[in-house]
């Protein structure tokens, strides 16, 4: 690759181009998995002076597994995370268990027919043996701790690698494709409007604070 700072960005439309952008997406929500995850043991981990805030902790944990979620999801280039990606990681423990949990959690707490706070129950209030008023009760589900979010950005910072060699790959398949295009076939790709410093995403590696 050369080091000339490029003046226009094009937009590529292959098959291998479209992949590398489903990478990214998953790149995307697992980095914000992680984010998720270092704000939540900041939340959870008790102070002098801190009163916790739940509503932040049940918005980071949902947003967490949400996000999580998707990386698995199929889709129609295949690009999605599998189970045996997951069973491949040198991870040590039950790591495909946990993965599943997650799953499931993601339902629980993305249902939308149900409370994932509380469970209420109604009853009635019996004075001399005759009803005298309806009781709501409620039972409060417990929050996430903090184990549990550690392991999971452990989870989600290994798998986070994976797809960043992957990216890697499919980057150099797409620069490959464009290069073998003329300059007049180029010139007819749209034009890309880029803002920012165009800096790419941080890499795993990068990240000091990547594991949670």
């Amino acid at each position: 690759m050369t080091d000339v700072a490029p003046r226009t960005v094009r937009r590529i439309g292959s098959p291998a181009a479209a992949a590398l952008a489903d990478l990214a997406a998953i790149f995307d929500d697992l980095q914000t998995v992680l984010l998720c995850c270092e704000r939540l043991v900041t939340e959870l981990r008790p102070g002098l002076a801190k009163q916790l805030d739940e509503t932040v902790v049940e918005a980071l944990w949902t947003t967490a597994l949400i996000s999580y979620s998707r990386c698995f999801a199929g889709g129609e280039r295949g690009m999605g995370l599998t189970e045996d990606d997951v069973e491949g990681l040198e991870l040590k423990g039950e790591k495909l268990a946990w993965h599943r949990m997650l799953r499931r959690l993601k339902k629980h707490y993305a249902d939308p027919a149900a409370n994932p706070r509380e469970v209420f129950t109604v009853g009635v209030a019996v004075a001399d043996g005759v009803p005298a008023g309806v009781a709501i009760t409620s039972a409060r589900q417990d929050l996430v701790d903090e184990q549990t979010v550690r392991q999971t950005g452990a989870l989600a910072f290994a798998l986070s690698k994976l797809v960043d060699a992957r990216i890697a790959e499919h980057q150099a398949t797409v620069l490959e494709g464009a290069q073998a295009l003329s300059a007049k076939e180029l010139e007819t790709l749209d034009e890309i409007e880029v803002t920012g410093d165009g800096a790419p995403p941080p890499r795993p590696e990068d990240e000091e604070g990547g594991r949670a």
